[in-house]
């Protein structure tokens, strides 16, 4: 078992990087979710169409269903950019070379 408690699959490298690419799509689903948050605050919340408290539920519902969508259609280099990251960052930990690009 791995540190976070449940079996990730066998320690090769083709297993690191499909946990690399979960970790990067995951990381861009948060930023997704973020990005929507900050939007919705930009809209008023009052009015004749202010929804109450089921809206706010709903729209965070909303909100976090296309966190988990957009990453998966999103045509964005910052999933890449991740993966690029975390590679570096796991290379020296596997034996190797830490000056390598």
């Amino acid at each position: 078992m791995n540190p976070i408690g449940r079996d990730a699959g066998p320690i090769t490298p083709a297993g690191d990087d499909r946990r690399l690419r979960e970790a990067a799509r995951a990381l861009e689903g948060v930023f997704v979710a973020q990005l929507f948050k900050a939007m919705r605050e930009t809209v008023p919340q009052d009015g004749a169409l202010s929804g109450g408290a089921g809206e706010e539920m709903f729209s965070s519902m909303l909100d976090e269903r296309m966190a988990d969508l957009v990453p998966t259609q999103w045509n964005s280099d910052l999933g890449d950019a991740l993966l690029r990251q975390f590679r570096t960052r796991l290379a020296p930990t596997q034996g190797a070379d830490p000056s390598a690009p």
